[in-house]
């Protein structure tokens, strides 16, 4: 859920959440999860919260944050979508559909359309292996996949 709020109210919400999960055993990943599901991002206003909350240095929360892909520092476009990266959605031609997906939306990796529409990222396993290769758009998993059904998911996300 991508919602808007003023960089004040960013701080006490990040304090909310630390305050509800620090007891969870591991409880960085929950809490970032969580960040990212309220705010659609991980805003860097976010990490002296964090490390305030879990008795850490900022420069420990930074490299959780920015060692795993899954975390944006950015707003997301209104939708995300998401190309199977890993080895059986490769070998099926994932390479080229991605490629090609770029070429089509005129951005790389990480990046998202100047309409504000599609952000495009890479996942590493969508669990679809037998049906490779994937892609997942707002949560919803697509199997085997090619440029007709991405172009298809494509103008979808941008109606």
């Amino acid at each position: 859920m991508n919602i808007h709020v003023a960089k004040g109210d960013i701080s006490d919400q990040v304090r909310d959440i630390v305050d509800r999960l620090k007891t969870l055993e591991g409880p960085m990943l929950p809490i970032l999860h969580e960040i990212q599901d309220v705010f659609g991002y991980v805003p860097q206003e976010a990490l002296p919260v964090i490390a305030h909350g879990l008795n850490l240095s900022r420069a420990e929360v930074h490299g959780v944050v920015t060692f795993y892909h899954d975390y944006r520092s950015h707003p997301p476009g209104r939708h995300v979508l998401k190309l199977c990266r890993a080895e059986s959605c490769q070998s099926m031609g994932a390479d080229r559909l991605a490629e090609r997906v770029k070429a089509m939306l005129g951005i790389d990796w990480h990046g998202t359309t100047p309409d504000g529409a599609i952000t495009l990222e890479p996942v590493f396993c969508l669990g679809l292996c037998s049906c490779s290769p994937s892609a997942m758009i707002d949560g919803e998993v697509h199997g085997r996949v090619d440029v007709a059904d991405l172009e298809e998911i494509i103008a979808e996300a941008r109606r």
